[in-house]
């Protein structure tokens, strides 16, 4: 990539196709994939905009895109944001970004927002919320909607990874909604993962049970000057005690880090990047990082499949095959198990 990303806040596309394969309207008009994918590799917005529009949009040339994305992909380091509303991701993010930019490291960020309930669209700002950095050349912010899906990650959130990943990005943080027991998704999809907590955001144990101390590679107590900050690190230390797999011979054992990220003041990122580049080099050396990466591209392949297979079966709804099927399983002449067999095998 000879230019850096032009930093730019793209308002996210209001139609998408949940299984990721349906087009949508505005997908139907013709991309020159080749073209497009060549300038994002110069660093050109429009170029990259554009690309996860396609991305969003289920476009027929999807498929086209992610086989000119794929042989410059699998540099970008990427890192993901989780915790509760509240616990300041959005201000941290602000602030690892301005780190790496210090760095001299290129940086995009996809920002997984709620979906207004009107367009479908991504209802927070990225302008809004990260307004430091909408000017600056070597950064691409992106919004996406989650689009009531879950995980807090929008189905196209991987596939827009490999944009910024291809477009030469040396990091991508992924900040995602803050959905609670659901948002451990995150970890499937990032390198290294860090879970912000807060004092006086609540009981502890309450974490604890969501789940969500499992996928953390970093813990990051954040408004640390707050009063309860000692107990919360004193919290999660005794949670970390109890078990579970970081303990276990081998395994990487999230270090925990105390931030006061604001506007005016980014103390304690700089040790958070330290950590971050700790588990880098872990991952590494262990093998881990690769195995990461290969299971996150199975839960892709097997995502896609069953997209795919999703389709197939809204063409056989109320087919001749599948009511007879149905038929010959009230008679008792067969069962769903074999009849879904037959209906399988038919497809």
């Amino acid at each position: 990539m000879s230019e850096p990303i032009e930093g730019t806040a793209v308002q996210t596309p209001v139609s998408a196709a949940p299984a990721g394969l349906r087009p949508s309207r505005r997908s139907r008009r013709a991309a020159d994939v080749p073209g497009l994918v060549a300038g994002a590799r110069k660093g050109d917005a429009r170029s990259v905009a554009r690309l996860i529009s396609l991305v969003e949009d289920a476009s027929p040339a999807l498929r086209e895109v992610a086989a000119a994305l794929s042989p410059h992909t699998g540099r970008a380091q990427v890192i993901g944001l989780t915790g509760s509303p509240g616990v300041g991701k959005s201000t941290t993010t602000t602030a690892l970004v301005r780190a790496f930019r210090t760095a001299g490291k290129r940086v995009g960020v996809l920002a997984v927002d709620p979906s207004s309930p009107f367009s479908g669209g991504a209802l927070l700002g990225d302008r809004v919320r990260m307004q430091d950095h909408a000017g600056d050349s070597g950064v691409y912010i992106r919004s996406m909607a989650s689009r009531g899906h879950l995980g807090g990650l929008a189905w196209a959130t991987p596939q827009a990874l490999r944009v910024l990943d291809a477009a030469g990005c040396d990091v991508v943080l992924i900040e995602t909604v803050g959905v609670g027991q659901s948002e451990l998704e995150i970890a499937s999809l990032a390198d290294t993962t860090l879970v912000l907590v807060a004092p006086g955001m609540g009981d502890g144990i309450q974490a604890a049970k969501a789940g969500i101390l499992e996928v953390a590679d970093l813990f990051v107590v954040n408004k640390a000057d707050r009063d309860g900050a000692d107990q919360t690190v004193r919290d999660l230390r005794y949670m970390q005690s109890l078990g579970g797999r970081h303990s276990e011979p081998g395994h990487w054992r999230p270090p925990i880090c105390r931030t006061v990220a604001s506007r005016d003041t980014d103390n304690g990122v700089d040790v958070v990047l330290e950590k971050v580049e700790e588990h880098r080099l872990w991952l590494a050396s262990s093998g881990e990082g690769h195995r990461r990466r290969s299971e996150r591209a199975a839960r892709e392949i097997e995502a896609i499949a069953l997209a795919s297979l999703r389709e197939r079966m809204g063409d056989v709804h109320g087919s001749a095959a599948l009511d007879s099927l149905a038929g010959s399983v009230v008679a008792g002449e067969t069962d769903p198990f074999r009849a879904a067999d037959e209906l399988l095998a038919q497809l």
